[in-house]
């Protein structure tokens, strides 16, 4: 009887060691499934980033005294050029050119020859299909990360967690300004 009682601490200490080890596992798996899920994001961001020149190019044949709402578009393709990776400046940097393409939308709705134009109408569904492809690229990150936060904040992973630096993650949402646009955008028809 008091050999098995001398297993009992060696018994715990692979249990612990286990759990700790799958615990570890599982928050890297999440944490790369959350890479992956933006990686999805990036591609239809990188459309929608080659997409704008030939948008901007064919509002400004229509509307070349908009001179602030094509230096506004600009900046803001810029500043999504210099921002890298998933955090926050890249988020806050798309951010400003879906704000910046929302005025240029608006633009458009003066010049009816330039919603009449077959390469807008092209470039508008293009665009419609791509930012359509990013919401639901989206809604996918934000499930990727809402799971990897949840397990990052849970007992007892939430100790693995802090051992080993896994730390919450934001989320990819719109700006509030951006939310309002999105809702009271009136319906758009190119006939």
């Amino acid at each position: 009887m008091d050999t098995v009682l001398n297993f009992w601490p060696l018994i715990l200490l692979i249990v612990i060691a286990l759990m700790t080890v799958t615990m570890y596992n599982r928050l890297i798996a999440l944490r790369q499934s959350r890479n992956n899920a933006f990686s999805d994001i990036d591609v239809q961001l990188r459309q929608r980033y080659d997409l704008v020149p030939q948008l901007v190019e064919t509002v400004k044949g229509y509307a070349a005294h908009e001179k602030t709402t094509f230096e506004n578009v600009t900046q803001a393709r810029a500043a999504v050029g210099k921002a890298t990776g998933s955090g926050e400046g890249r988020m806050q940097a798309e951010g400003m050119l879906g704000s910046a393409l929302m005025s240029l939308f608006a633009v458009a709705e003066n010049y009816p020859q330039l919603k009449a134009d077959q390469n807008f109408q092209q470039l508008m569904a293009e665009l419609s299909d791509i930012e359509n492809k990013i919401a639901a690229a989206r809604r996918f990150f934000n499930s990727a990360t809402n799971e990897y936060n949840t397990v990052v904040q849970q007992f007892p992973s939430n100790l693995i967690a802090g051992v080993f630096n896994f730390k919450t993650e934001p989320f990819f949402e719109i700006e509030e300004h951006l939310k309002d646009a999105v809702k009271t955008a009136p319906d758009v028809k190119f006939t």
